[in-house]
Protein backbone atom coordinates (compact mmCIF):
# COMPACT_ATOMS: atom_id res chain seq x y z
CA UNK A 1 0.00 0.00 0.00
CA UNK A 2 0.80 3.39 -0.36
CA UNK A 3 1.20 5.86 2.33
CA UNK A 4 2.54 8.89 3.83
CA UNK A 5 5.67 8.97 6.38
CA UNK A 6 7.16 11.66 8.62
CA UNK A 7 10.80 10.75 8.18
CA UNK A 8 12.41 14.06 9.45
CA UNK A 9 10.11 16.71 10.62
CA UNK A 10 9.14 19.47 8.58
CA UNK A 11 6.34 20.01 5.64
CA UNK A 12 8.69 18.86 3.02
CA UNK A 13 9.58 15.61 4.51
CA UNK A 14 6.55 14.13 4.29
CA UNK A 15 7.58 11.38 2.01
CA UNK A 16 5.09 9.08 0.23
CA UNK A 17 6.28 5.49 0.72
CA UNK A 18 5.49 1.99 -0.26
CA UNK A 19 4.13 -0.03 3.13
CA UNK A 20 3.33 -3.67 3.64
CA UNK A 21 -0.35 -4.18 3.19
CA UNK A 22 -1.79 -4.48 7.01
CA UNK A 23 -2.99 -7.55 8.26
CA UNK A 24 -5.78 -7.78 10.81
CA UNK A 25 -4.93 -9.11 14.71
CA UNK A 26 -7.00 -10.59 16.72
CA UNK A 27 -10.17 -8.04 17.31
CA UNK A 28 -8.45 -5.78 14.49
CA UNK A 29 -10.39 -4.87 11.15
CA UNK A 30 -8.73 -3.57 7.97
CA UNK A 31 -9.98 -0.52 6.64
CA UNK A 32 -9.32 0.56 2.82
CA UNK A 33 -9.30 4.59 3.23
CA UNK A 34 -11.90 6.94 1.59
CA UNK A 35 -11.22 10.31 2.86
CA UNK A 36 -9.14 12.08 5.21
CA UNK A 37 -9.31 15.36 7.17
CA UNK A 38 -6.37 17.27 9.19
CA UNK A 39 -6.29 18.93 12.21
CA UNK A 40 -4.19 21.53 13.14
CA UNK A 41 -2.53 18.89 15.36
CA UNK A 42 -1.58 17.05 12.20
CA UNK A 43 0.49 20.17 11.35
CA UNK A 44 2.10 20.77 14.22
CA UNK A 45 2.89 16.74 14.62
CA UNK A 46 4.47 17.14 11.13
CA UNK A 47 6.33 20.39 11.83
CA UNK A 48 7.56 18.90 15.13
CA UNK A 49 5.96 21.58 17.16
CA UNK A 50 3.16 18.88 18.94
CA UNK A 51 5.94 16.33 20.04
CA UNK A 52 9.72 17.08 19.20
CA UNK A 53 10.46 13.19 20.14
CA UNK A 54 7.75 11.80 17.87
CA UNK A 55 8.73 8.32 16.69
CA UNK A 56 9.57 7.77 13.37
CA UNK A 57 8.74 6.94 10.68
CA UNK A 58 4.94 7.48 11.73
CA UNK A 59 1.99 7.87 9.17
CA UNK A 60 0.33 11.27 10.41
CA UNK A 61 -3.60 12.07 10.74
CA UNK A 62 -6.01 11.24 13.47
CA UNK A 63 -8.57 11.32 11.26
CA UNK A 64 -10.31 9.28 8.31
CA UNK A 65 -13.71 7.38 7.21
CA UNK A 66 -13.19 4.25 5.10
CA UNK A 67 -15.06 0.77 4.14
CA UNK A 68 -13.88 -1.89 6.23
CA UNK A 69 -12.40 -4.90 3.36
CA UNK A 70 -11.04 -7.57 6.16
CA UNK A 71 -11.96 -9.02 9.70
CA UNK A 72 -9.71 -10.63 12.10
CA UNK A 73 -10.74 -13.15 14.04
CA UNK A 74 -13.23 -12.38 16.96
CA UNK A 75 -14.58 -9.51 15.43
CA UNK A 76 -18.26 -8.58 16.02
CA UNK A 77 -18.95 -5.30 16.04
CA UNK A 78 -18.21 -3.93 12.20
CA UNK A 79 -18.93 -6.41 9.15
CA UNK A 80 -17.23 -6.39 5.75
CA UNK A 81 -18.91 -2.80 3.95
CA UNK A 82 -19.76 -0.94 7.05
CA UNK A 83 -18.07 2.57 6.51
CA UNK A 84 -16.14 3.51 9.52
CA UNK A 85 -14.47 5.96 11.54
CA UNK A 86 -11.67 5.67 13.87
CA UNK A 87 -11.73 7.33 17.67
CA UNK A 88 -9.11 9.23 18.42
CA UNK A 89 -8.30 7.50 21.59
CA UNK A 90 -8.48 3.94 20.64
CA UNK A 91 -8.86 2.94 24.29
CA UNK A 92 -11.40 5.68 25.24
CA UNK A 93 -15.39 4.30 25.19
CA UNK A 94 -17.19 5.60 28.01
CA UNK A 95 -16.32 7.73 30.85
CA UNK A 96 -13.91 10.44 32.46
CA UNK A 97 -10.62 10.17 30.72
CA UNK A 98 -7.67 8.87 32.11
CA UNK A 99 -4.06 7.86 31.33
CA UNK A 100 -5.34 3.82 29.96
CA UNK A 101 -7.65 5.42 28.25
CA UNK A 102 -6.15 8.77 26.61
CA UNK A 103 -3.30 6.39 24.53
CA UNK A 104 -2.91 5.46 21.92
CA UNK A 105 -4.04 8.68 19.65
CA UNK A 106 -4.08 7.95 16.16
CA UNK A 107 -1.14 10.17 14.32
CA UNK A 108 0.76 10.53 16.99
CA UNK A 109 1.64 7.50 19.75
CA UNK A 110 0.38 5.08 16.42
CA UNK A 111 0.24 5.31 12.84
CA UNK A 112 -2.53 7.43 11.51
CA UNK A 113 -4.94 7.54 8.81
CA UNK A 114 -2.73 8.92 6.14
CA UNK A 115 -2.77 5.53 4.24
CA UNK A 116 -4.19 3.55 1.60
CA UNK A 117 -5.28 1.40 4.07
CA UNK A 118 -4.95 1.15 7.91
CA UNK A 119 -5.65 -1.41 10.79
CA UNK A 120 -7.69 -0.71 13.65
CA UNK A 121 -8.75 -2.61 16.76
CA UNK A 122 -12.93 -3.03 16.60
CA UNK A 123 -13.58 -1.47 19.33
CA UNK A 124 -11.46 1.69 17.92
CA UNK A 125 -13.93 2.49 15.45
CA UNK A 126 -17.28 4.25 14.58
CA UNK A 127 -20.04 3.95 12.05
CA UNK A 128 -20.81 7.28 10.34
CA UNK A 129 -24.00 8.94 9.04
CA UNK A 130 -25.44 7.40 5.58
CA UNK A 131 -26.06 10.90 4.67
CA UNK A 132 -22.85 12.33 4.58
CA UNK A 133 -20.36 12.16 1.52
CA UNK A 134 -17.01 10.23 2.72
CA UNK A 135 -14.96 13.87 3.34
CA UNK A 136 -17.94 15.46 5.16
CA UNK A 137 -17.85 11.76 7.58
CA UNK A 138 -14.10 12.01 7.83
CA UNK A 139 -14.41 15.75 9.52
CA UNK A 140 -16.12 14.20 12.56
CA UNK A 141 -13.62 12.15 15.01
CA UNK A 142 -11.60 15.27 15.80
CA UNK A 143 -13.15 18.49 15.29
CA UNK A 144 -16.69 17.69 15.61
CA UNK A 145 -16.24 15.16 18.33
CA UNK A 146 -14.36 18.40 20.65
CA UNK A 147 -16.94 20.70 19.72
CA UNK A 148 -20.12 18.17 21.39
CA UNK A 149 -18.18 17.73 24.28
CA UNK A 150 -16.92 21.19 24.98
CA UNK A 151 -20.46 22.51 24.51
CA UNK A 152 -22.68 19.54 25.15
CA UNK A 153 -21.04 17.13 27.63
CA UNK A 154 -18.81 19.36 29.65
CA UNK A 155 -20.98 23.05 29.18
CA UNK A 156 -24.47 21.56 29.29
CA UNK A 157 -25.67 24.08 26.55
CA UNK A 158 -29.32 24.73 26.56
CA UNK A 159 -31.58 26.77 24.51
CA UNK A 160 -31.26 30.58 24.81
CA UNK A 161 -27.81 30.64 25.95
CA UNK A 162 -24.89 32.27 24.80
CA UNK A 163 -21.38 30.75 22.89
CA UNK A 164 -18.51 32.55 21.26
CA UNK A 165 -16.78 30.84 19.10
CA UNK A 166 -13.06 32.18 17.84
CA UNK A 167 -12.43 32.08 14.47
CA UNK A 168 -13.66 29.73 11.71
CA UNK A 169 -11.60 26.38 11.65
CA UNK A 170 -12.97 22.83 12.13
CA UNK A 171 -13.95 22.96 16.03
CA UNK A 172 -15.18 26.83 15.73
CA UNK A 173 -17.60 26.29 12.59
CA UNK A 174 -18.51 22.82 14.42
CA UNK A 175 -19.87 24.67 17.48
CA UNK A 176 -21.66 27.00 16.11
CA UNK A 177 -23.61 24.48 14.16
CA UNK A 178 -24.24 22.23 17.45
CA UNK A 179 -25.12 25.75 19.45
CA UNK A 180 -27.82 26.84 17.18
CA UNK A 181 -29.11 23.14 16.75
CA UNK A 182 -29.36 23.50 20.33
CA UNK A 183 -31.16 26.86 19.89
CA UNK A 184 -27.96 28.67 21.62
CA UNK A 185 -27.04 32.57 20.32
CA UNK A 186 -23.82 32.46 18.52
CA UNK A 187 -20.89 35.29 18.00
CA UNK A 188 -17.87 34.59 16.00
CA UNK A 189 -14.51 36.20 16.07
CA UNK A 190 -12.11 36.42 13.03
CA UNK A 191 -9.83 38.64 11.01
CA UNK A 192 -11.71 38.25 8.16
CA UNK A 193 -15.18 40.31 7.47
CA UNK A 194 -15.93 37.87 4.56
CA UNK A 195 -15.54 35.28 6.88
CA UNK A 196 -17.74 36.75 9.19
CA UNK A 197 -20.52 37.17 6.87
CA UNK A 198 -20.53 33.37 5.86
CA UNK A 199 -20.69 32.96 9.64
CA UNK A 200 -23.57 34.67 9.71
CA UNK A 201 -24.98 33.21 6.90
CA UNK A 202 -25.04 30.31 9.02
CA UNK A 203 -27.02 31.91 11.63
CA UNK A 204 -24.22 33.44 14.33
CA UNK A 205 -26.12 36.66 15.61
CA UNK A 206 -22.81 38.63 15.42
CA UNK A 207 -19.62 38.69 14.04
CA UNK A 208 -16.56 40.69 15.47
CA UNK A 209 -13.39 41.33 13.33
CA UNK A 210 -10.80 41.12 16.14
CA UNK A 211 -8.13 42.72 13.78
CA UNK A 212 -10.07 45.69 13.70
CA UNK A 213 -11.65 45.74 16.80
CA UNK A 214 -8.36 44.43 18.84
CA UNK A 215 -10.79 45.12 22.33
CA UNK A 216 -12.88 41.78 20.90
CA UNK A 217 -13.97 41.44 24.82
CA UNK A 218 -15.70 44.28 25.38
CA UNK A 219 -17.81 44.30 22.29
CA UNK A 220 -18.93 41.13 23.23
CA UNK A 221 -19.99 42.45 26.48
CA UNK A 222 -21.31 45.59 24.48
CA UNK A 223 -23.18 42.81 22.61
CA UNK A 224 -24.78 41.07 25.83
CA UNK A 225 -26.18 44.16 27.81
CA UNK A 226 -22.61 43.61 29.78
CA UNK A 227 -23.12 40.49 31.38
CA UNK A 228 -20.56 38.08 28.69
CA UNK A 229 -21.10 35.34 27.30
CA UNK A 230 -22.18 31.81 28.96
CA UNK A 231 -19.63 30.22 27.25
CA UNK A 232 -16.41 30.32 24.85
CA UNK A 233 -14.56 27.71 22.31
CA UNK A 234 -11.19 28.98 23.12
CA UNK A 235 -8.89 27.75 20.46
CA UNK A 236 -6.28 30.70 20.54
CA UNK A 237 -5.11 29.82 23.76
CA UNK A 238 -2.35 31.82 25.89
CA UNK A 239 -2.13 34.97 23.35
CA UNK A 240 -6.43 34.90 23.60
CA UNK A 241 -7.44 33.27 27.15
CA UNK A 242 -7.24 37.25 29.32
CA UNK A 243 -10.01 38.39 26.84
CA UNK A 244 -11.58 35.51 27.24
CA UNK A 245 -11.99 36.24 31.08
CA UNK A 246 -13.04 39.36 30.28
CA UNK A 247 -15.56 38.35 27.38
CA UNK A 248 -17.30 35.39 29.49
CA UNK A 249 -20.20 36.01 32.23
CA UNK A 250 -20.08 35.43 36.39
CA UNK A 251 -20.14 31.82 36.48
CA UNK A 252 -19.27 31.25 32.80
CA UNK A 253 -17.62 27.88 31.14
CA UNK A 254 -14.15 28.40 28.85
CA UNK A 255 -13.43 25.78 26.79
CA UNK A 256 -9.53 25.43 26.37
CA UNK A 257 -9.05 23.50 23.16
CA UNK A 258 -6.18 25.27 21.36
CA UNK A 259 -3.09 27.23 21.29
CA UNK A 260 -3.66 29.21 17.82
CA UNK A 261 -2.58 32.69 19.23
CA UNK A 262 0.25 30.64 21.25
CA UNK A 263 1.34 28.63 23.69
CA UNK A 264 3.20 30.83 26.87
CA UNK A 265 2.21 34.39 28.08
CA UNK A 266 1.61 36.06 31.24
CA UNK A 267 -1.74 35.22 32.51
CA UNK A 268 -3.57 36.45 35.66
CA UNK A 269 -5.71 33.94 37.02
CA UNK A 270 -7.78 36.59 39.25
CA UNK A 271 -10.65 36.86 37.22
CA UNK A 272 -11.23 32.68 37.26
CA UNK A 273 -11.90 32.79 40.83
CA UNK A 274 -13.33 36.72 41.19
CA UNK A 275 -15.78 35.98 38.55
CA UNK A 276 -16.18 31.92 39.41
CA UNK A 277 -15.35 30.84 35.79
CA UNK A 278 -14.86 27.16 35.37
CA UNK A 279 -11.90 26.85 32.93
CA UNK A 280 -12.17 23.23 31.36
CA UNK A 281 -9.48 21.15 28.87
CA UNK A 282 -11.09 19.50 26.43
CA UNK A 283 -9.20 16.52 24.90
CA UNK A 284 -11.23 15.70 21.97
CA UNK A 285 -13.86 12.98 23.61
CA UNK A 286 -14.75 9.51 23.45
CA UNK A 287 -16.42 6.90 21.34
CA UNK A 288 -19.61 7.19 23.36
CA UNK A 289 -19.86 11.04 22.88
CA UNK A 290 -19.22 10.31 19.24
CA UNK A 291 -22.04 7.85 19.05
CA UNK A 292 -24.13 10.73 20.77
CA UNK A 293 -23.11 13.15 18.17
CA UNK A 294 -24.21 10.52 15.26
CA UNK A 295 -27.22 10.34 16.31
CA UNK A 296 -27.54 14.20 16.52
CA UNK A 297 -26.22 15.22 13.30
CA UNK A 298 -28.57 12.27 11.76
CA UNK A 299 -31.94 13.77 13.80
CA UNK A 300 -30.72 17.33 12.16
CA UNK A 301 -29.42 16.17 9.05
CA UNK A 302 -26.52 18.44 9.87
CA UNK A 303 -23.94 18.72 7.39
CA UNK A 304 -20.28 19.46 8.13
CA UNK A 305 -18.38 22.12 6.25
CA UNK A 306 -15.85 21.28 4.05
CA UNK A 307 -13.75 23.75 2.32
CA UNK A 308 -11.92 21.94 0.11
CA UNK A 309 -10.59 18.71 -1.45
CA UNK A 310 -7.56 17.48 -1.66
CA UNK A 311 -6.43 14.56 -4.11
CA UNK A 312 -4.31 11.69 -1.48
CA UNK A 313 -1.24 12.65 -3.72
CA UNK A 314 -1.34 16.44 -2.73
CA UNK A 315 -1.83 15.66 1.20
CA UNK A 316 1.59 17.80 1.34
CA UNK A 317 -0.11 20.88 -0.71
CA UNK A 318 -3.29 19.84 2.26
CA UNK A 319 -1.55 20.71 5.05
CA UNK A 320 0.43 24.05 3.88
CA UNK A 321 -3.29 25.22 2.57
CA UNK A 322 -4.08 24.48 6.34
CA UNK A 323 -1.18 26.23 7.54
CA UNK A 324 -2.18 29.50 5.42
CA UNK A 325 -5.25 29.96 7.06
CA UNK A 326 -7.20 30.18 4.32
CA UNK A 327 -9.60 27.68 4.98
CA UNK A 328 -13.19 27.87 6.34
CA UNK A 329 -14.58 24.63 8.16
CA UNK A 330 -12.41 21.70 7.28
CA UNK A 331 -9.54 20.48 5.00
CA UNK A 332 -10.42 16.87 3.52
CA UNK A 333 -8.10 14.68 1.50
CA UNK A 334 -9.99 12.14 -0.92
CA UNK A 335 -7.96 8.56 -1.55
Amino acid sequence: MKAFEIQKFGLDSLALVERPDPKPAYGQIVIKMRAASLNYRDLLMVKGYYNPRLRMPLIPLSDGVGEVVQLGEGVTRVKVGDRVAGIFCQRWIDGEISDAKARPALGGDVDGMLAEYVALDQDGVVHVPDFLTDEEAATLPCAAVTAWNSLVEQGKLKAGDSVLVQGTGGVSIFALQFAKMMGARVIATSSHDEKLQRVKDMGASDGINYKSTPNWDEAVKALTAKIGVDHIVEVGGAGTLARSFQAVRKGGHISLIGVLAGASAEVNPMPILMKNIRVQGIFVGSRKMFEDMDRAIVQNHLKPVVDRIFEFKDAIEALKYMESGAHFGKVCIRF
